[in-house]
């Protein structure tokens, strides 16, 4: 089939993933070669592609498609999270847009619904992986809801329930207020807030007409103010010792109580103390026997109990209790105050601490399983310095409070029932099960007796079962594919999730298989704009990773990607590198066809040919090693830098230089073969990166088999020698010898067309590849001789010496306007800097740093001038 004239992404790709597909060459099975197991990291299943997808996805992809050359058996295995705060918040909107309230609906009928919406967005960020070139084992896809993990989530809520390590209990927690559910320390994120600090008057009832002031960020709490708390050791306050105060507005008499918790420096020493909706004033409370009064309704407006302001949002509260505290002349004053709020990592709203009876995993167990191998570098870490964070999260580690009050996700398999009018819970991994356990109890329950929790897990307690559950490794434990692909080698994911995801799966891991998850851990920088803005829907700055695909094409985007991407560090995406990319591909390609458009004849192989075909497979050898080495580091974008560049500067640029015969003549067969068997080597090593290009061109360089692929072909070659690195380092020289004299003709204005002849002075230590350098930099020949003659143009290659007489070659006329342009340039560029010289107060107050580099251009500069008008008078007395 004939090679079209010019590359089109889309027939390529379109065509060769079909082929991909339909001949299985993604699908894994264990055998008994060494497995190479990737498991992507679930996105979202109502998600679409964006541009840290694209990036995590590409290096996923090139790592495997790399082990497959390597001859492993690798399985990457895709998925979808069902995502339970993200998905039904999609699913209550869509409801609303219908007219139907979420609490209008049975849990049966909202269920129906979600999965309804799960079943038409579910599979579109998966089919979008494929227009990338994700070799995915899609037959093994997998979502966090499906039978096989839902039935794992279960049975091990049981196991670690009945060991003692998950339990329920009333606790402060953060509370998202828009999504109605408790959620986890770690998704609270941290923002820096310009704030406002009230300063609010509490009458003093011992002492009338007397009042303490108390500073507050939150007035919209007072309601639930029951005491007022100084530290015993605070000068300034003992005047409120065994007193009591009246809160703001609300007129509740409340105590003044002792605890030296209390920061004096802060505020006036005088502590609000709201023992429902802070964390600290809780333990306050607990410890001084508070009252606890909740003000707040689940969605963040004003209960009851509050008593003022009642069902409205409690930022609209904080805006209106001011004004009101100010007109009951009970705001002393209020200041600018900056201060960090929790937010919803899910929502972005600000968070509200609640008091709430949620379900506990217990996590120093964990913490001691998962902390060691990280740090003895069983696993290891790329780069290396998420050790430190990871170390300090697990040594200093909260239980994770894993329920939520989602319908969308897995149902805490607790059942509750009572006994003698008391509340019995069992936990069971079905109502069957639970039955029988509430019976030991008291044999007389029913399953009509019998309630479930109506809360769901923490989605994340079914994604840190991952590499195991995917391989059915919790239901059965000793099954052939978990004892085959487990563990996994190599995790590609973003640090944010380090806490969440992959500290978690570490703790599963050594908990239900009694070894690590994974061997390495990849971690990806976050891909921000070329401004260095975080890319997001709100500014517009991140482009549609499909569009950019259907623009360059899917391995011009994959090395646009890859070119920014180094591990660890933030990537700063633009999208000229894509067109970069998209560059190189019609590099690769029109490199194909000028090799196959030759006209082949037998005979014997020139010796340029001969020295040229040595050097490049020394090449392929010392180049390969490198590869392997920054593989071996994960310095993947280095890696693809180095084959970009021995494919465009060392193969285009050099080798095929070398070789190309005359306009019009045949190509020794011999030289020939050798750049088919090169351009197949280059082809492969750019394979993992751009896998579109490489597979159309592999299939057009020799008749292949139906179901051959290059992702299937194995990457052989030899350990470089002593000899190989010598050779290319000679070359190196060789190439430094071309240079100078194209860059002499250059300066001289002399045409590639006019022959040169190249002198060596004194010695010729190249000799042997004088047939490169002369056909390279079209020359005569190559003489040595111990003089430099004269009318001649000078360059040095290390210690040796080269002349190269222009004589009557150099267009006299145009040498003289060059050189009259640039003495002309050199004098303005003087005068400037000699006007500065001469300013008095510059030389004076500017660092002697930056006037010794002011003083070296002028000296550099007049040197330049002198040396210009001494050759252009010789110039002028050739016209």
């Amino acid at each position: 089939m004939e090679l079209a004239s010019k590359y089109d992404p889309k027939e390529v790709e379109s065509k060769w993933y079909e082929y991909w597909l339909n001949h299985k060459l993604f699908s894994s099975k264990p055998d008994g070669r060494e497995p190479y197991t990737v498991v992507i990291p679930p996105p979202n299943v109502t998600g679409v592609l964006h541009m840290g997808h694209m990036l995590n996805n590409t290096i996923q992809d090139i790592l495997v498609r790399r082990a497959r050359m390597e001859g492993k058996n690798a399985c990457w295995v895709p998925g979808t999270d069902h995502a339970s705060i993200a998905t039904e918040a999609k699913v209550v909107a869509r409801l609303k847009e219908q007219g139907i309230n979420k609490t209008d609906l049975s849990r049966d009928e909202f269920l129906k619904h979600a999965w309804d919406w799960t079943h038409e967005h579910g599979g579109i960020i998966l089919k979008q992986l494929r227009r990338l070139g994700a070799s995915c084992d899609w037959d093994r896809t997998a979502f966090t809801m499906d039978e096989k993990r839902s039935e794992s989530v279960i049975k091990v809520f049981c196991d670690l329930y009945n060991k003692g390590l998950i339990y329920r209990g009333v606790r402060m927690v953060n509370w998202d207020p828009q999504a109605q559910t408790a959620l986890s320390d770690e998704e609270v994120i941290y923002k820096d807030e310009h704030s406002k600090l009230y300063y609010l008057r509490y009458n003093v009832v011992e002492e009338p007409g007397k009042y303490a002031v108390v500073a507050t960020t939150r007035p919209e709490t007072i309601m639930g103010d029951t005491a007022m708390c100084i530290n015993p050791n605070d000068p300034k306050n003992q005047w409120l010792r065994g007193k009591h105060v009246i809160v703001p507005l609300v007129g509740r008499e409340i105590p003044v109580i002792e605890d030296d918790y209390v920061d004096i420096e802060f505020g006036t020493g005088c502590l609000k103390v709201t023992p429902a909706h802070d964390i600290n004033d809780h333990a306050l409370g607990l410890k001084h026997g508070l009252q606890t009064i909740d003000i707040f309704n689940d969605n963040g407006t004003l209960s009851e109990a509050a008593g003022l302001y009642v069902g409205m949002d409690r930022m609209e509260v904080r805006k209106q209790i001011a004004k009101d505290l100010e007109k009951a002349g009970l705001m002393e004053k209020v200041e600018d105050y900056d201060n960090k709020v929790g937010y919803s990592e899910r929502t972005n709203v600000p968070i509200e601490p609640k008091l709430s009876t949620q379900w506990f995993l217990k996590m120093q167990h964990f913490a001691d399983l998962a902390l060691q191998p990280v740090m003895d570098d069983d696993i290891q870490f790329y780069p290396s310095k998420y050790k430190n964070t990871y170390r300090h999260w697990l040594e200093n580690i909260k239980d994770w409070c894993i329920s939520r009050q989602l319908w969308w996700g897995h149902r805490i398999p607790a059942y509750y029932f009572t006994v003698n009018g008391k509340q019995e819970v069992v936990v069971a991994k079905s109502a069957e099960e639970a039955l029988e356990q509430a019976r030991k109890k008291d044999n007389a329950v029913t399953m009509e007796q019998l309630e479930q929790d109506s809360d769901c897990l923490d989605t994340w307690f079914s994604s840190w079962l991952w590499p195991i559950s995917l391989f059915d490794g919790i239901n059965h434990p000793d099954n052939e594919e978990i004892n085959y692909y487990y563990p996994t080698a190599d995790l590609i994911t973003g640090p944010d999730i380090i806490f969440f995801w992959v500290a978690r799966m570490i703790m599963a891991g050594y908990e239900y298989k009694g070894q690590m998850p994974f061997k390495h851990v990849y971690f990806t920088g976050i891909v921000r704009d070329k401004l260095g803005r975080k890319m997001s829907k709100s500014l517009g700055n991140s482009p549609d990773p499909i569009s950019l695909i259907d623009q360059y094409g899917a391995d011009g985007v994959r090395m646009g990607m890859m070119l920014s991407a180094p591990a660890g560090n933030d990537i700063l995406f633009d999208e000229s590198l894509c067109e970069q990319g998209r560059n190189f591909n019609n590099k690769i390609w029109n490199a194909f066809r000028l090799v196959k458009g030759w006209e082949v004849v037998d005979g014997e192989q020139p010796n340029a040919c001969k020295l040229a075909t040595a050097w490049f497979e020394a090449k392929l050898r010392t180049t390969n090693e490198e590869v392997n080495d920054l593989f071996a580091k994960y310095r993947i974008s280095e890696a693809l830098m180095v084959v970009y560049r021995l494919f465009w500067d060392e193969f285009s640029s050099w080798y095929l230089e070398m070789v190309k015969p005359a306009y019009g003549t045949p190509i020794d067969r011999t030289t020939y073969e050798a750049t088919l068997k090169y351009f197949d080597v280059l082809l492969k090593m750019l394979h993992p990166f751009m896998p579109f290009i490489t597979e159309e061109l592999w299939q057009h360089l020799y008749t292949r088999a139906e179901g051959a692929s290059i992702m299937r072909e194995k990457l052989q070659i030899a350990e470089p020698t002593d000899a190989d690195r010598t050779l290319t380092e000679d070359i190196e020289k060789v190439k430094q010898i071309v240079s100078g004299v194209r860059t002499v003709r250059n300066q001289k204005n002399i045409s590639p067309k006019d022959e040169l002849q190249l002198i060596a002075i004194s010695n010729n230590n190249h000799a042997v590849y004088n047939d490169i350098i002369t056909k390279m930099a079209n020359l005569k020949g190559i003489e040595v001789t111990g003089e430099k003659p004269a009318d001649a143009a000078l360059f040095m290659v290390g210690t040796d010496e080269f002349a190269v007489p222009v004589g009557n070659l150099i267009d006299v006329a145009a040498e003289l306007k060059k050189q009259e342009d640039q003495l002309k340039h050199l004098e303005g560029f003087l005068a400037g800097i000699k006007k500065k010289l001469a300013n008095e107060k510059f030389v004076a107050n500017a660092p002697e740093a930056v006037v010794a580099l002011e003083r070296k251009k002028q000296s550099d500069s007049e040197e330049k001038i002198a040396s210009l008008r001494q050759s252009i008078a010789e110039l002028k007395n050739k016209v």
